[in-house]
């Protein structure tokens, strides 16, 4: 596919559609842009998706809408993708990458939102306190302290120790709980949280574990019943991660044996595309069992920063193709150059591109004044600024290269 912007788009005429009700912060830094916004609260189906985004520059969505490649090859003036959460799993990478589109997301802006929710549920499940207040609103009074426990002193294992699972360790040190944790990466500690070899070590030793870690290959069903069979009697395991983490019906058994003392659960396997009725798990009416619909990160705080966040990351690549946060495209970040035009051209990456593309400057005598070029395996990102009055020409001799999947010019 090939695909050219003769020139700078009007900002008038940039189109993007917010799906799944993106918090209204993201639409205000794309009116700030002039550009024209289309915000719905709702999950489109694959239809009616392909229809809203046949002429889309960018699309924001959440969690549940599926970018999968037919869709993606079907709207072909779409220049990039805004996940407005964390996870990216609900867009074919591999095919944007291809198709020469970088897929932006919001790494940071919920951490706290999920840190402290941790928290308060190891505190929750420490206490049994959610058991307790579901008795008393069924007009029961049971008073009892056996099996309820302060966290100080106790041991809170984290697994995957990125932005939210070292933010959950710093806030439990603060009320005394000991902290470990195990990451495939080497991390640096934050305060006194101590690393630990292996996941086993570290299951063995905790009386709470809380996992922090993306959706793999290698993460599915990380914790099994041989995992679970680790953890010392009565510890609790938190999963405001993956669905896809914890075999459920594993941690649903250790549950009625009472080997563990309880579990606090946000994503599942599968989950409903809509509020409503209908939710199904097998964790559901076991004692001492936290059970919330997926809102980890869903504060107005974190909502908030988050469509900013990733509506600033899609400004910049529009008006300056900046690339340094996209999760699925070689990172480029290049401050303009006063007086010059840039060319932006994303093609295959096989040898000789870089020589094509020098020999056209060449041919047309233009200076270049700063050139970049990234690679991964698929794809190569070239940003360069040179002389405005050859800008055209150049982009029009550029687009004819056969290895050119996009290419458009910015001034």
């Amino acid at each position: 596919m090939v695909e050219t912007q003769p020139s700078s788009f009007p900002r008038e005429s940039i189109k993007v559609v917010l799906l799944e009700n993106v918090h209204e912060s993201a639409e205000a830094v794309f009116a700030a842009e002039r550009f024209t916004v289309t915000r719905l609260s709702s999950s489109p189906g694959d239809a009616e998706l392909r229809a809203l985004i046949a002429d889309a520059h960018l699309i924001g969505i959440r969690s549940k809408t599926q970018l999968r490649e037919p869709a993606l090859a079907g709207a072909r003036r779409l220049l990039a993708v805004g996940c407005f959460c964390i996870g990216t799993n609900q867009v074919d990478l591999e095919a944007a990458n291809r198709l020469g589109v970088p897929v932006f997301n919001a790494p940071f802006s919920n951490t706290r939102s999920v840190a402290e929710l941790v928290i308060a549920e190891v505190i929750a499940l420490s206490r049994q306190l959610l058991d307790r207040s579901t008795e008393v609103h069924a007009g029961r009074w049971h008073k009892l302290s056996e099996g309820c426990h302060e966290v100080r002193g106790k041991t809170l294992g984290i697994v995957g120790y990125g932005h939210i699972g070292s933010q959950v360790g710093v806030l439990a040190e603060s009320l005394g709980l000991r902290v470990l944790f195990h990451d495939i990466r080497s991390c640096l500690p934050m305060g006194n949280n101590r690393p630990v070899a292996s996941l086993d070590e570290l299951l063995a030793a905790s009386d709470f574990v809380t996992l922090h870690v993306p959706e793999t290959p290698d993460t599915r069903n990380m914790v099994r019943a041989e995992q679970l069979a680790r953890m010392p009697r009565g510890a609790c395991l938190l999963n405001l991660s993956r669905g896809t983490v914890v075999d459920l019906e594993a941690l649903a058994a250790a549950l009625r044996e009472h080997r563990l003392g309880g579990a606090a659960v946000d994503v599942y396997p599968t989950e409903p595309e809509r509020n409503g009725p209908g939710f199904e798990s097998p964790l559901r009416g076991l004692a001492n069992v936290i059970l919330t619909p997926h809102v980890a990160g869903s504060t107005e705080e974190a909502q908030e920063s988050i469509g900013r966040e990733v509506a600033d990351a899609l400004c910049k690549f529009v008006n300056q193709g900046t690339t340094a946060q996209a999760v699925n495209f070689p990172a480029i970040e290049l401050p303009p150059s006063p007086g010059t035009h840039r060319i932006l051209n994303i093609h295959r990456n096989v040898p000789g591109v870089l020589r094509d593309i020098n020999r056209i400057i060449s041919d047309l005598n233009a200076n270049i004044e700063r050139q970049v070029l990234a690679t991964d395996p698929n794809i190569g990102y070239l940003m360069m600024d040179l002389d405005a009055d050859l800008s055209a020409e150049v982009l029009d001799r550029i687009t004819l290269l056969p290895t050119s999947i996009r290419t458009r010019v910015l001034w």
